[in-house]
Formats: C-alpha cells, structure tokens, sequence
C-alpha cells in the first residue's frame, strides 16, 4: 500500500513510496531542475530519509517535467562567485552521489527529456538507469569555460574511457540510444512506457533479499577500489558471510527443497 506524498524543502523534492518502492522527484521544472544549493540539501535530506524508510526496497530517481536536471544552477554560480561558496557547491553534490552510491537499497535513474552536466552524473552515478528514448545526455560544461570535472569522475568509472573522454571534451549530446551503447543506461523506452519500465525493473529487484542486495551493493562499490587479488580476498569473505546469513541459508535450503524461499524482512531486524 502506497504513502502520501512527503514534501521537502518547499516542494523542492516529493518523495513517494508505492509499496516497497520509494521515488524521490526533484521538483523544479522551471529552472529544469538544476541542482541549486536548495535543491541539492532538499536531495540531501530525500536520500537520509529513504536509508531510514525499512519499508523502501528500491528507490528511483527522476525530475518533474520535461527535464530530468540541467544539472548545476549557472546562475546561482555567476551570482555567488566566491572560493568558500564553489568549495561548498562541490562538495555538496558531491556528497550527494557517495550517499546514492552508499545507500544500502538499488537507486534507479528514471530519465526523461535530458539529463546534462552534473545531470547526467546523477544518472551515471545511480546504479541502474532507463531513459525515455527522446532523451539527450551531455557534459556541456566546456561550452561555458566550466570543465565538468565532478561529472567526469562518474562517467570515467561507467563508460569506457575514451568515451567518457569525448563527452567531457566536446560538451556535445548523446542520444538514448548512444547513451546505451556506451553503458550510461541499462534501457531505452518510448517515452509513454518509461513509467512502466521503471516499474517493472523495481519490482523485480524488490522481490530479492533485502539484506542480501545491501550486501552485495556495498561489496560491488567496495571492490572497485581494490587491486585483483584484494577484491577476490574481499569477494570471499563477503560471499562466506552471504551463505551463512539467514537469507542464504534460506535460499540453499529452498533450492534443495525445490520450494520458493520465504527472504527475511529487513525491519525484522
């Protein structure tokens, strides 16, 4: 059974949860949903709450409106132009994609219109994403002397690199299409079946073992910073306390079974 609607920051973000899945929507289509200092606390704030919500298996990310962000608010930058209040901008979004990353649920990027900038490293950054197919992605940054250097730490550790490279350089868009042939998004849809899609793909992943998905979602960021033999030690260990958990062991014992495994509910502690 679905919530009401949770408002944030003067409707900055709406955060809605159907059943077990939890969308956070940033909520400013005329300013096509740039992240402002405002609106990236408001994300701050979506994302903290969606860590506590138990309820919430699987949340998804979008915008309202023909955008899904334009990513930086220029014109907050031209009006603000000092060291400490950049520093701070940066440091806030860049806060914002270690705490999607770091969340112990699936963030699926639900992408509609375009995504740019610090836009479109919110849809690399997301673990999943599937993107209407009128959709256009870019790094535009260098057009306005800006490099889209925060951006390029995300798209240099999704896409191969001499793609990423291209985005960061020539600031030109890509298409849906392109965007899934480079592994920006895992899906293209029409635009009527992006709705749809998303929950479809959500409630697959729902379906899962919650303790085991936080798991293994912390395991696969962990390792990415480790040399080979370290990530395989790693993977080892995790896997080993995987089997012997309650769900794994539910899970072994339902294949032997030949039944359906019953996964324990997170909020059963």
């Amino acid at each position: 059974m679905g919530s009401e609607p949770n408002h944030t920051a003067g409707d900055l973000v709406v955060t809605e949860r159907a059943g077990t899945v939890l969308q956070i929507r940033m909520n400013s289509p005329k300013t096509r949903n740039a992240l402002s200092m405002e609106m990236m606390h408001a994300l701050e704030g979506a994302i903290a709450s969606a860590r506590a919500d138990e309820a919430a298996r699987v949340v998804v990310l979008t915008g309202t409106g023909p955008v899904f962000s334009a990513g930086h608010d220029l014109k907050e930058l031209h009006a603000k132009k000092s060291e400490e209040f950049y520093a701070r901008t940066f440091s806030t979004l860049t806060g914002i994609m270690l705490a999607l990353t770091r969340l112990d649920k699936p963030v699926i990027a639900k992408v509609q219109g375009a995504a740019a900038a610090a836009g479109c490293q919110l849809v690399a950054t997301c673990d999943l994403a599937v993107a209407a197919r009128d959709v256009w992605f870019a790094t535009p940054g260098i057009d306005v002397g800006l490099f889209c250097t925060t951006p390029g730490v995300a798209l240099t550790r999704n896409l191969q690199f001499k793609h990423a490279m291209e985005m960061l350089l020539t600031g030109g868009r890509i298409d849906a299409e392109r965007a899934y042939e480079m592994g920006l998004v895992n899906r293209v849809v029409a635009a009527e079946e992006l709705d749809e899609a998303v929950a479809e793909l959500a409630s697959v992943i729902a379906e899962k073992p919650a303790a085991v998905v936080a798991m293994g979602k912390r395991a696969v960021y962990e390792q990415l910073g480790m040399g080979l033999a370290d990530a395989y030690r790693y993977a080892e260990t995790v896997m080993t306390e995987n089997a012997l958990g309650r769900d794994g062991q539910e899970g072994l014992a339902a294949f032997a079974q030949k039944r359906k495994p019953a996964w324990r509910d997170p909020a059963d502690g």
